[in-house]
């Protein structure tokens, strides 16, 4: 459980009474759903980092329905508090706040919420229509009650950590958003909450996703444009069992189209053992006439 010195907030008034204690010190907060493991600990130290030991951290912990759609794992999605609350502490987290629904959404699902624009509609959007409003919404909201200089955000998910940069930029929030990077198992494999719903047999299979990322690094070093990037990456995808790629596309840094040499990302979704996986990494093209 918690350590005395880090505070549990569960109300908007107990999160309130927390900060009038912290004067002017710098603020960094962490948005998460729970389920931590060793990628949000990491998010955790890069936003000490920030701040600095004299600084304030918060962690806020909240499964947000809002960016749960129809049939999604709303209800199943992994709640582990008390694992949660002692991690937070062995990082000298200062406070968390675990709102409730109710306490998030005092009258009900919000009628006014936050618009992804275009990209928020591809890739994830595509198949998950009301997502990256929800995201958008709730990470909206949970920086006016929280009011950091710095937010953190995990590069894993690199559309939402695009989104919400492009939204604090758009909307004029006074804060820095900061994002880390992905946290691997030995074997290679991103670090995720949803990756406790896979059985072994699943864990194995999607290795075939940093498998995929490899093979397309490397033909993008020998090369290769960004369409034969993304086909050496669903290669590795198609051919690998019990894996269903939903998508592999090479964007440029801010998600647009690709570049035709230097810096752009490959991101990479596939389905494995009814579990949808998130994966990206820096892609740098060469160009054949580099």
């Amino acid at each position: 459980m918690a350590e005395p010195h880090m505070t549990v907030a569960t109300t908007r008034s107990e999160l309130s009474e927390a900060y009038l204690l912290t004067g002017d010190r710098a603020r960094a907060v962490v948005m998460t759903m729970g389920g931590l493991h060793a990628g949000h600990a990491e998010l955790m130290t890069l936003a000490r980092n920030a701040v600095g030991r004299q600084g304030h951290v918060t962690v806020t912990i909240f499964v947000n329905p809002l960016q749960f759609g129809a049939n999604e794992d709303l209800a199943n999605y992994p709640r582990t508090l008390d694992s949660d609350l002692s991690m937070c502490a062995e990082r000298s987290v200062d406070l968390v706040f675990t709102p409730t629904r109710e306490v998030m959404y005092p009258d009900g699902d919000p009628l006014i919420t936050v618009d992804p624009g275009e990209l928020g509609r591809r890739f994830e959007g595509a198949d998950r229509p009301v997502h990256f409003g929800g995201v958008l919404t709730v990470v909206a909201k949970l920086l006016q009650l929280t009011n950091p200089n710095v937010a953190v955000f995990g590069e894993k998910d690199y559309q939402q950590l695009t989104l919400v940069r492009r939204m604090v930029a758009d909307l004029d929030f006074d804060v820095e958003v900061l994002g880390g990077a992905t946290v691997r198992s030995a074997d290679g494999l991103a670090l995720s909450s949803r990756n406790e719903y896979l059985n072994a047999d699943a864990r194995a299979a999607a290795l075939a996703i940093p498998q995929s990322i490899a093979a397309s690094q490397l033909a993008a070093k020998n090369g290769a444009d960004a369409k034969e990037i993304e086909a050496a990456a669903l290669g590795v995808l198609d051919a690998s069992a019990g894996v269903s790629p939903v998508y592999a596309v090479v964007t440029n840094t801010q998600m647009g189209p690709a570049p035709k040499s230097g810096e752009g990302r490959l991101i990479v979704t596939a389905i494995v053992g009814g579990t949808r996986l998130l994966d990206n990494a820096r892609i740098d093209i060469v160009g054949r006439d580099s």
